[in-house]
């Protein structure tokens, strides 16, 4: 599979997750569905971050789960939807199952990034 039909097929899991989570009342603001890599550099330098981000690749969102008026980082709050996003392709990943443990990053895997 080619990287552009890898992205296809990203967004469209991503569509269909997206229907899931307002269909069963899980709010989500978008952030970063594409990294520049001047950015990934900055996020590195700030330890928030790697340079070579699959976010580059504009195979990963963080998705911020909108709760009782505000913004949640509780990685609890993400729990279902991360184990939801990861049934929907062989290549969902989610953050909240990395080892620096990142709940709003929902991502497809590629070439060993995700």
């Amino acid at each position: 599979m080619s990287i552009n039909e890898k992205q296809v097929e990203f967004m469209r899991t991503l569509a269909a997750f997206l229907g899931w989570c307002f269909q069963n009342g899980y709010l989500v603001i978008g952030a970063e569905l594409y990294r520049t890599k001047d950015q990934a550099e900055i996020y590195k330098a700030q330890g928030k971050g790697i340079l070579n981000s699959i976010h580059r690749l504009k195979m990963a969102i963080d998705l911020f789960r909108y709760l009782d008026g505000k913004v949640t980082w509780d990685p609890e709050d993400y729990r279902e939807m991360g184990e939801q996003w990861k049934s929907m392709h062989s290549d969902a990943r989610w953050g909240g199952n990395f080892s620096g443990r990142d709940a709003v990053h929902f991502s497809f895997e590629h070439k060993g990034r995700k």
